[in-house]
Formats: C-alpha cells, structure tokens, sequence
C-alpha cells in the first residue's frame, strides 16, 4: 500500500518499520512545507501522522481507510527538522480500530494524532465482519 502512497512519497515520506499494528514514518521537513510564520504547516504534519496511522492499520491485510482523525499541535517543526512518527494501534473491535500517533523531533513531541479506522465490508482479515 505504501509504495502505491503517491502523496507520502512525494514528500519524501520513508516507512521505518512496520509490524502488526503499528508502523513508523519519517519525513525531512523543507522549505516548500513552511507556513507564513516560518514554522511546518500542521497539513503537512497531519500528513505524516495520517501516513504512519495508515500503514499501522493495513497491517494485516484488510483494506482499511480513515473514518477520522484528530491531531493536537504541541511545538513548532522547523525547516530541516527530522520528524518520526510512530503509530501504535490502541484497540481493535468488529470493524474498526483506534491508533495513536507520536510525532517527534528526537526526543521531543510535535504533536499526537488520534486515527479511527474501519475495515471495508467484505475485505477479509482478521476483523473484517
């Protein structure tokens, strides 16, 4: 699936590590990603959190899409600043499941996002009914 993400790649967007249900992605931010203050556009953050979220919750298999998403904004990201995010999945029920994002700038949080997921009808896996 990630290899076909013509969005993250184009961003430069790299996948870490993947394992079942959790995934890591990490992005370079550069100048063509800063806003009027200098500073990430939370768009492109969100990106790759959503990125990370994705992988996470596709690991076994089953299409599985967003059904939404929230991301809180801690600190600024900079030009040039080495951003991870890692997804964990937090719970899975029927078809759907919720995932935590961390985005980090080393040691330092970025922001959190929280993904729900919801595994297409018919799609097979492990939860799909």
């Amino acid at each position: 699936m990630f290899a076909a993400d013509k969005a993250s790649n184009a961003l430069g967007i790299e996948l870490l590590h993947i394992g079942d249900g959790v995934a890591v992605a990490r992005m370079v931010v550069t100048a063509s990603m800063l806003n009027g203050h200098g500073t990430a556009h939370g768009g492109y953050l969100f990106l790759l959190a959503d990125t990370a979220f994705a992988c996470a919750c596709n690991t076994d298999g089953a299409p599985t899409v967003a059904a939404g998403a929230d991301i809180d904004f801690v600190a600024p990201a900079h030009e040039g600043d080495a951003l991870l995010a890692t997804a964990q999945e937090r719970a899975r029920f029927g078809r759907s499941g919720i995932y935590d994002v961390r985005v980090l700038r080393g040691d330092e949080l970025i922001a959190e996002f929280r993904g729900r997921s919801r595994t297409l009808r018919g799609a097979g896996g492990k939860e799909a009914s």
